[in-house]
């Protein structure tokens, strides 16, 4: 595996592609992290330099946030929205391509899915804008901030608005701001994507998953070594949760790569002179099918009731008592969470998996299951598989919703910490797919020349037979003067920092 992180740099192209995927990365995280007009940032800074020395209760909302938009809400930077109003958009579409008939026949038609890709981008567009009008709703009135609790004793968020005119333009510019920077992220993703390596949206959800790992693991060592109350069998629980952790990531990526394989023997036919058919190939079954979407719609929906509580019956004895239930640590989020995610698994797989277009597609092209008869047999055969599979897949989805949970209870950690959400949930499950995705794509490069992959016997499991970029790699020379700029960044902020 050494050897093949080194021949990545002997092949020009994959080494382009990988130098321009990390530029992207820079720019992603530096966009969060400038500050949007008007807002005072020294405000923001106070906050959470108090918030830092905290462990933080946390919430399953508060979590999505730092996935989707990797702190920038909190940060209050013009990547703010980060990539979910381009997530929530393409969710929408795909189901509704999948339960509108006019969207399914434009989506098998040439160039369907262009057009398809183009009504997504303008429904992201419209979310963009009624999520940037909430947000600078609350940044006009901190106290509504449920993600930033408590800013506002530290000074005005949005000092010298002082006429109305002047709040109506402010909130303009900021609606457009949020709106830019989304739509901003969304082209980042799609070069990423072409000429970069791997899913270009998936990795920008990746890099804001891994920028908070420092946090955690400061959280984590002055929890577990230099607290007050430390002791040796606390020190020994932090090796625990090490080794528990290696576990838990290996039983995650078995899990992801599993999947039932279905015999399908194709009839001989004779064309000419040749002949084709004849041979049996396999259709894959994932076990996950429905992978991290079940989770997400999950905690979606139980953050509902505690935003909408916090609003309305904000101070109210039952108000708060139910809304300690439906946080992270209450025992009625983790039985709810788990009932929807069952749901929300047959769901997804009952909207997405098309039984009969597949048994349709096997018997026009010649193919059929052995021992199945083609047709509507063959379609209740996959159906009744694919059902026991999506079983299986619920109860991994629901052990690891309730997984970081269980370990905080073990190793006395409390259930909003940071570094819990690494043991499971929905950041494991997108940081264990990405990575993959990333190997599977660059051992393809380095087995197209004559290279070792990264295993020795045997490839990844699902590897691409065609390389997903679309787009030539990026030029020498453009990637010359991008890192230059992004040079000439670095040592304009590391002046700053020491001159402040």
């Amino acid at each position: 595996m050494i050897s093949a992180f080194a021949n990545t740099w002997k092949v020009p192209e994959l080494r382009d592609r990988i130098l321009f995927t990390l530029a992207m990365i820079v720019i992603v995280r530096l966009g969060v992290h400038i500050t949007l007009p008007g807002v005072d940032a020294s405000v923001i800074e106070r906050w959470m330099e108090d918030a830092s020395k905290e462990d933080g209760g946390g919430n399953a909302f508060g979590a999505m946030l730092t996935i989707f938009a990797g702190g920038g809400l909190q940060q209050a930077g013009i990547f703010a929205l980060g990539i979910m109003p381009y997530i929530s958009a393409s969710i929408m579409v795909q189901l509704m391509t999948a339960v509108v008939p006019k969207l399914a026949r434009l989506a098998r038609e040439d160039g369907g899915r262009q057009k398809i890709t183009q009504y997504t981008r303008y429904i992201t567009i419209v979310i963009a804008l009624v999520q940037g009008y909430f947000v600078t709703r609350t940044l006009l009135d901190p106290r509504q901030m449920f993600y930033m609790q408590g800013i506002e004793k530290y000074g005005d968020l949005v000092p010298g608005l002082t006429t109305p005119l002047a709040v109506s333009l402010w909130s303009a510019l900021i609606v457009l701001t949020l709106v830019a920077g989304t739509l901003l992220l969304m082209w980042i993703g799609d070069q990423m994507t072409e000429r970069g390596i791997g899913n270009g949206t998936s990795i920008i959800i990746t890099v804001n998953i891994i920028s908070a790992l420092p946090g955690a693991l400061v959280q984590t060592w002055r929890h577990f070594v230099t607290g007050d109350d430390v002791d040796a069998f606390r020190s020994m629980m932090m090796v625990v949760m090490i080794v528990m952790l290696l576990l838990v990531i290996a039983g995650t990526i078995a899990i992801t790569q599993a999947q039932r394989r279905i015999a399908v023997q194709y009839a001989k036919r004779v064309v000419g002179r040749k002949q084709f058919g004849g041979q049996t190939q396999y259709l894959p079954l994932k076990v996950n099918y429905a992978g991290v979407m079940p989770i997400i719609f999950a905690t979606a929906i139980l953050s509902l009731p505690t935003m909408m509580i916090s609003w309305l019956f904000k101070g109210a004895p039952w108000a708060v008592k139910l809304q300690t239930e439906l946080q992270p640590g209450g025992t009625w989020y983790y039985v709810l969470g788990g009932l929807f995610i069952f749901f929300f698994s047959y769901f997804w797989v009952a909207t997405m998996f098309q039984p009969s277009q597949i048994s349709e597609d096997l018997k026009r092209n010649g193919g059929y299951i052995p021992g199945v008869r083609p047709g509507k047999p063959t379609a209740e055969f996959l159906d009744f598989t694919m059902t026991r599979l999506t079983f299986a897949g619920s109860i991994f989805l629901s052990l690891i919703f309730v997984l970081p949970a269980a370990i905080g209870h073990l190793v006395e950690l409390p259930p909003g910490s940071m570094v819990l959400q690494f043991f499971g949930g929905t950041s494991l499950l997108i940081l264990v797919g990405v990575v993959l995705d990333i190997m599977r794509q660059v051992e393809t490069h380095l087995l197209q020349r004559h290279y070792d992959g990264f295993l020795r016997k045997g490839k990844l499991k699902g590897r691409y037979d065609r390389l997903a970029q679309t787009g030539a790699a990026a030029s020498s020379t453009a990637l010359v003067y991008l890192w230059a700029v992004i040079g000439l960044l670095v040592v304009v902020a590391a002046a700053a920092w020491i001159a402040k």
